[in-house]
């Protein structure tokens, strides 16, 4: 295939200019990006031999190279991975070449300029850090097992040229023409330090020629005198090669820790916790663990490249994102495990059945909900930090993982009509300030705190002085139908169903008299209350006396185990179809448009503005939910005639 010039999509230059000039501050970072991306082509070369031996023949020895040339201006890092074949290079040279990349634009655009720097380091730049400290960027590419390489080229400059070459041998050859300010990364103390630094960790070598004056020595071995100093050239390995999950956590440095974590997260920022431990017994196996700073964007979107659990077997690594080894809603959490007790042929399909492979989960998760069950314990504020940002993916395991729910049902959090904006309780503290009596634990659904908190559900629950949780997640209503009740005490959504109240506050005469006054207001409503059941027979399954409304005119309710208003919004978004549900109309008796409206019927049961008045009444039920009314045409002529008529009432008033 001939040589071909192309301009980067519109979206990749945007992106590729921000990493020029936003993305780190610390310039150093570059080199461990590309150590990073070489060791992951070295670690699939190695997995796809381990079916494949034909692909390691030529050179079994695994390396990534570093070359110092000061005369050309060059600094170049080479492996013997697995290598990309001209249509690999074109799509997967950077992960912002692929589809997504507008959408994480627009998620980018939302933040400050430190939000935004933390989403590009989550979505992986690595690559293109080279042109932060280069003019032009050269990589030569041969797949394992193919003939022919590929060369591409780019300046950064939103075009890049792409051709078939010749290469000897497997792997990424990746040179770049240091700019002028960056040629002290050509200097051998600068890359000894910054490997030291970023890429000590790293499994295989990372390799460099060093040159040395030395006096010649004779057969004995001794220095030859007078005799000049020649240069010997001899190649260094810079690295430890020590795998940081195998070592003793006494002899691990913080920063150690650290970047470990950016290396095979793709992350640039630091990590909120550490799990470092190992199992020994019937099974053994060695676990790092991380739990990030900051949820990605994508946390909600699946993306083939995630980077999540590694799996190693015997050192050898086997996929870089092992789903098996964590349920999904843990999926934010990134390291490596290794185990002996699996089998080098293990499949990625027959991972899920292994039996090795389920208890390496049951314990990973274990020490995990461990950790954050002591963090929650001993230090609340900081997990309030992680729970901001993973909460809503936690209470996932509520619903799914039924063998941890009891331990998660300790860990998940609420807003509730007893908290501040933006603060939490749990479960268990709700439970610890009940009113003596309480029974149930109330929860509302909705939208937002402030759609929840001007619910007229909750009316009766402020004058009784009762809390209530509010669930303004998507996933909260979902998840709580797993979680039937807690520490014996059933969830009760307070727009659903019967409410009894009677523990709060009231004695016996007020109870009593509460029921004579219902049986009363129902007696004195009843033909009213009939009347606008038939006029709301399609929209509503049944009219009836309140009593959990103080203020309001009127609300809905669903049935005991009815579909919330909410659920219904969830699933219209999602264009999903819901079943199609009629809910119950209450009504306040207290309020005064109910004497006027029992008035106008004694008065005149035929008049039209009953009718009016009856739509009136379920629309506003409508919208104090959040839902949206079915005729706002309808309404707006109804709220328009109300202030004519009123209108006109008035100015007929001021002429008397």
């Amino acid at each position: 295939m001939s040589k071909s010039k192309k301009k980067f999509k519109s979206e990749v230059k945007e992106l590729l200019d921000m990493v020029i000039h936003s993305l780190y501050s610390n310039h150093d970072i570059f080199l461990r990006e590309l150590i990073s991306n070489a060791s992951d082509a070295t670690d699939r070369l190695r997995f796809e031999a381990l079916t494949n031996k034909d692909l390691i023949e030529e050179n079994p020895d695994w390396k990534i190279k570093l070359t110092l040339d000061p005369d050309a201006g060059v600094l170049t890092i080479s492996d013997n991975g697995i290598g990309m074949t001209r249509d690999e290079v074109e799509k997967n040279i950077g992960t912002i070449a692929r589809s997504g990349t507008r959408a994480f634009l627009e998620e980018l655009k939302k933040g400050e300029s430190k939000d935004s720097l933390e989403l590009i380091g989550q979505f992986g730049v690595g690559f293109y850090s080279s042109f932060m400290v280069a003019d032009e960027v050269t990589l030569v590419t041969r797949r394992a097992g193919e003939a022919g390489a590929t060369r591409w080229i780019s300046q950064g400059n939103g075009s890049y040229t792409i051709e078939d070459c010749e290469k000897d041998s497997r792997g990424t050859e990746i040179s770049l023409h240091l700019q002028e300010e960056k040629k002290d990364y050509l200097e051998e103390w600068k890359i000894r330090k910054i490997v030291k630094q970023f890429s000590d960790f790293v499994e295989y070598p990372v390799a460099m020629d060093v040159s040395r004056e030395e006096t010649p020595k004779d057969k004995d071995g001794n220095p030859q005198e007078d005799a000049e100093k020649v240069t010997v050239i001899e190649e260094q390995v810079l690295n430890s090669m020590k795998a940081i999950w195998m070592r003793p956590k006494n002899e691990i440095k913080k920063d150690e820790y650290n970047e470990f974590y950016k290396h095979i997260s793709h992350d640039y920022t630091d990590p909120f916790k550490v799990i470092h431990f190992s199992a020994e017994g019937a099974l053994e196996f060695k676990a790092l663990v991380y739990i990030p700073g900051k949820a990605p964007f994508d946390l909600f979107h699946t993306r083939d490249d995630r980077k999540g659990i590694q799996l190693y077997v015997k050192r050898v690594f086997i996929m870089d994102d092992c789903k098996d080894l964590l349920p999904e809603y843990l999926r934010f959490v990134k390291g490596v495990v290794e185990s002996n007790d699996l089998s080098l042929n293990i499949s990625r399909e027959i991972l899920q059945e292994n039996a090795v492979i389920n208890k390496i989960q049951k314990s990973l998760v274990g020490k995990i909900l461990k950790t954050l069950k002591e963090l929650k314990t001993k230090k609340p504020d900081e997990y309030l930090k992680f729970y901001r940002e993973f909460g809503r993916v936690l209470k996932e395991g509520v619903h799914f993982d039924f063998a941890n729910k009891e331990k998660l049902q300790d860990l998940i959090m609420f807003e509730s009509s007893k908290t501040e904006p933006g603060e939490f309780t749990s479960l268990r503290d709700y439970v610890s300030r009940q009113k003596d009596g309480q029974k149930e634990i109330y929860y509302l659904a909705g939208d937002s705190r402030d759609a929840v908190t001007s619910s007229p559900h909750l009316e009766i629950f402020k004058s009784k002085d009762v809390e209530v949780l509010y669930m303004t997640d998507p996933v909260d209503e979902w998840a709580v139908q797993s979680l039937s009740e807690y520490d014996g005490k059933p969830l009760k959504a307070i727009d659903r169903g019967d409410m009894d109240l009677d523990f709060a506050g009231d004695n016996a005469d007020e109870k009593k008299k509460d029921e004579k006054g219902k049986t009363k207001d129902e007696k004195k409503f009843g033909k009213l209350i009939e009347f606008l059941k038939e006029n709301l027979n399609d929209q509503v399954k049944d009219v009836r006396i309140s009593t959990r409304l103080t203020d309001s005119i009127s609300c809905l309710v669903a049935d005991e185990f009815g579909m919330s208003p909410h659920m219904e919004r969830m699933f219209a978004a999602m264009n999903q179809d819901a079943p199609k549900t009629t809910r119950i109309l209450e009504l306040n008796p207290k309020h005064p448009i109910m004497g006027i409206i029992l008035r106008l019927y004694k008065n005149n049961k035929d008049d039209k503005k009953l009718q009016d008045y009856a739509a009136l009444i379920y629309d506003q039920a409508l919208l104090a939910e959040g839902t949206p009314v079915n005729d706002t045409s309808r309404l707006n002529r109804l709220i328009s005639d109300l202030i004519v008529s009123e209108g006109t009432r008035i100015i007929a008033d001021l002429k008397k």
